[in-house]
């Protein structure tokens, strides 16, 4: 009898991305929601999304989660999946559903933005330790949380706790803390967020989210409080991101850093949408920590994949091709100042412009 050959174990993935997507209602046209006489469905989860662009970008990666056994369910793991990422620890509730949200067409940063959620009781927020394999994310080289799922509910809380614990071997952890105040209404949002930030190995945050949770400005101030990490990255919006390391040995062969930290402003862009841009920002940093990029390289590679988020209406994008990323993030100083980035820029017709 001849004998069987072993099924050869699938490579572990890059990096693995946990926490809840929805299926999101994208407007037929401007306007409140009241107005809006149809919508056109596409997927939303800041996490999905960083999968998602890092498995465009070459990248192997996992999206552990869980959702509805109900067709919006279907149509989360089979959009996700189609962008190459690895959907096989995605849970299935048959007593939950998906959660789905709606939203209009005005930036998020204005008054006239609006949102409508549709996902307590959703089955991602019945994740927890419990339910979530801790085996299902042990294996990465990178776990990407974000402050949205210690949000949803307690036994997500715990999930986050457990993921995020010192223990032998665990993944590098990167933690955006993306905080959403709309799903915070105990007050406890400062206080969990910081713990969980404290925690993780390399934190995002963004300015305004550390003045509005903790009174803080400047970064100093920041890396002070959240103490734990060895790397923070401040996103200051048009102000660029200054990333903060504490391993000296990170800025060694960089003649312009202080030893400490490095800004980094991002070139020009026609925006289109500001929606996934903080997403793309993280995916395109993790992207070029995976390769061990220096410092300031992976925070252009950062604006750089939010460029390409910038330049659509949705919220995920076409990366740009690693080559011409890569030619891009070398630029020297003054050519990357006036680097000019619109619509179209990541494909074929790759619309890059110079005074």
């Amino acid at each position: 009898m001849p004998a069987t050959l072993a099924t050869p174990a699938p490579p572990s993935p890059d990096l693995v991305c946990l926490g809840e997507s929805m299926v999101t209602f994208l407007p037929s046209r401007p306007g409140r929601l009241a107005d809006v006489p149809s919508f056109a469905r596409a997927i939303g989860g800041a996490e999905s999304n960083v999968a998602c662009a890092l498995a465009a970008a070459g990248h192997r990666t996992r999206w552990v989660s869980r959702v509805g056994r109900d067709g919006f369910g279907d149509h989360l793991v089979e959009a996700v999946g189609a962008y190459g990422v690895d959907v096989t620890a995605v849970g299935r509730d048959p007593h939950r559903p998906t959660g789905v949200y709606f939203r209009t067409d005005e930036d998020r940063a204005t008054a006239a933005h609006e949102v409508a959620y549709y996902r307590a009781g959703s089955a991602a927020s019945a994740m927890s330790p419990a339910t979530v394999p801790y085996a299902s994310v042990a294996d990465a080289r990178i776990l990407h949380l974000t402050g949205i799922t210690a949000a949803l509910s307690e036994d997500c809380l715990a999930l986050m706790r457990d993921l995020t614990a010192p223990r032998p071997g665990r993944p590098l952890v990167s933690f955006d803390v993306n905080h959403r105040p709309g799903l915070w209404r105990d007050g406890t949002a400062s206080d969990v967020l910081l713990e969980l930030a404290r925690r993780a190995d390399l934190v995002f945050v963004g300015a305004d989210e550390a003045e509005a949770l903790w009174g803080l400005k400047g970064m100093g101030a920041v890396t002070g409080l959240i103490d734990g990490p060895a790397t923070v990255v401040l996103k200051l919006g048009k102000g660029g991101a200054y990333v903060v390391d504490r391993r000296p040995e990170s800025f060694a062969d960089i003649e312009d850093a202080d030893g400490v930290g490095h800004l980094e402003r991002p070139p020009r862009v026609d925006v289109v949408s500001t929606v996934g841009a903080g997403d793309a920002f993280a995916a395109g940093f993790l992207s070029a920590t995976l390769r061990g990029l220096p410092m300031p390289t992976r925070l252009r590679h950062g604006h750089l994949m939010a460029a390409a988020a910038l330049t659509v209406p949705g919220d995920l994008a076409r990366p740009p091709r690693r080559a011409h990323a890569d030619r891009l993030a070398a630029l020297d100083t003054a050519a990357w100042g006036t680097l000019h980035l619109g619509p179209g820029w990541t494909g074929d017709d790759q619309e890059v412009r110079t005074p």
